[in-house]
């Protein structure tokens, strides 16, 4: 499977005709490196801008479907927007000091403890009671790489030794991601959903056409509620997305374990942000009022992590008839590692694409957490094609995508070689950076610079309708 807008439109179940919408603006040099980086970043984007341009044309009812336009330069900016982030001229810090490659007596291992809790277990795990980085280091020198990983999880942590591609594909759970598709979906035979949602004031521009008479963008999510349960990167990354076209996103937290600040800030565009407790029953019938009104939820936690509130697929359908669910995780759903936790930087470094990237001497990275937001766009992308042909036979959908997947996806194009399937032709220029491809505003937790979204379609919205906020301070309720 080569990685390219074909077979990512495909893996979709979208229709082949729809491609000859799409026009690409190839710009070499963006997102350099040894893997096809640049092109899956372009196929994810293209395929979610051609999502959103479909789902807009059947809501509208317009005889064609929107142009969609896919900009490397754009892409590229996006794909490192937590990097362009300012907040009142301070720029994030996107890994914490424990977040590293380590040397261990047999190789290299990569550690996560950006999140305090994880920082705690690491070092529970280590012996080390208190520890910098010299105390880690030390603690490491003295362990193998397979040691460490199992010791680090078995703890509730993060760690996962550095592999090559060859010994990632020999790996049981390797077997388990490659078995399956890059995007699982699959029809529910619940009852009916609404075939249109709700209508309202930004529903009723939406249906007006791709420029509607007041001069607002097209925003074919326009009245569509979605309960955001994600964390970290790629899930918000998709819910971010969902909002830009004109979705009620509301991110619903667990008050105990809060996000990264800049983290929440650089991902919640569009969004608000609420907290609830589901181990109270209070908090857990706010949750039920929510489902009862939602059309999609988004959730991004290890799989069956949610079981024990009744989130998980079976439990939600049941409760709300022809819901799209979607699932994102780190290592896929099935497997040996299914229920283990993961970041884009770990699977990296368990896949091989550290390897080639650097060698298995020096481990290297891709230059964007592009399996983060990759998976991000193929999200938004499928709970958007789940919403057109739900709204065409009525029932709910279920899709699950992992990093792990996207990550032999990547793999396997670098192995099939050669420039990838661009459609509808539109030139090669050379790459000049984030250089209009950046914005500013005010917003309740400062001065911000960010990166503006890259989906791009006739008509469509260039920018989120309303700034970040502060995590956990809106009301449980929809709009």
């Amino acid at each position: 499977m080569d990685v390219s807008l074909a077979s990512a439109w495909a893996a979709l179940g979208g229709e082949p005709g729809l491609l000859r919408r799409v026009s690409t603006v190839v710009r070499e040099g963006a997102l350099p490196a040894r893997l096809p980086v640049r092109e899956l970043a372009r196929a994810c984007v293209g395929v979610c801008a051609l999502a959103a341009a479909e789902w807009a044309a059947r809501r509208a009812g317009l005889a064609q479907v929107p142009r969609v336009r896919v900009d490397d330069g754009a892409v590229a900016a996006a794909f490192v927007s937590e990097r362009h982030l300012l907040i009142d001229g301070r720029a994030p810090v996107t890994f914490a000091p424990l977040s590293r490659f380590w040397r261990t007596t047999d190789g290299w291992v990569r550690t996560h403890a950006n999140y305090p809790h994880h920082r705690e277990r690491l070092l529970s795990a280590l012996g080390l009671p208190e520890g910098d980085a010299t105390a880690v280091g030390a603690a490491l020198a003295e362990r193998s790489s397979l040691e460490v990983e199992e010791a680090v999880y078995a703890a509730g942590g993060l760690a996962v030794a550095l592999r090559t591609p060859q010994q990632w594909a020999a790996h049981d759970q390797a077997a388990a991601v490659t078995a399956g598709p890059l995007v699982e979906h699959d029809r529910t035979d619940t009852a009916h959903a609404r075939v249109t949602p709700r209508p309202g004031a930004a529903g009723a521009a939406a249906a007006a056409g791709p420029v509607p008479s007041g001069g607002g963008p097209l925003l074919p999510a326009a009245g569509v509620r979605v309960l955001d349960l994600t964390r970290v990167i790629a899930g918000p990354v998709a819910t971010r997305t969902l909002a830009l076209l004109g979705a009620d996103v509301l991110r619903v937290d667990p008050p105990g374990t809060p996000e990264l600040p800049d983290q929440h800030i650089d991902t919640g565009f569009g969004k608000r942000s609420t907290a609830l407790d589901l181990t109270r029953a209070a908090d857990r019938r706010v949750f039920g009022e929510l489902l009862a009104g939602a059309d999609v939820v988004v959730t991004g936690y290890r799989p069956g992590a949610l079981d024990r509130f009744g989130l998980s697929p079976e439990d939600l359908l049941a409760r709300r008839p022809g819901l799209v669910v979607a699932q994102l995780s780190a290592w896929g759903p099935y497997g040996p590692w299914a229920g283990r936790r993961g970041f884009d930087s770990l699977v990296q470094v368990a896949t091989g694409i550290a390897v080639v990237e650097g060698s298995a001497e020096r481990p290297g990275a891709l230059p964007a957490q592009a399996l983060d937001h990759g998976t991000g766009y193929l999200l938004a992308a499928a709970v958007l094609r789940s919403l057109t042909e739900g709204a065409a036979d009525g029932h709910g959908r279920v899709v699950r995508l992992s990093l792990a997947r996207t990550a032999a996806w990547l793999l396997e194009g670098a192995a099939r070689g050669g420039e990838a399937y661009r459609a509808g032709g539109g030139g090669v220029e050379a790459f000049d950076g984030a250089e209009g491809r950046l914005a500013e505003r005010d917003s309740p937790v400062g001065r911000l610079r960010y990166a503006l979204p890259p989906v791009s379609f006739d008509g469509g919205p260039g920018d989120w309708a309303r700034p970040p906020g502060p995590w956990g301070v809106d009301e449980a309720r929809w709009r």
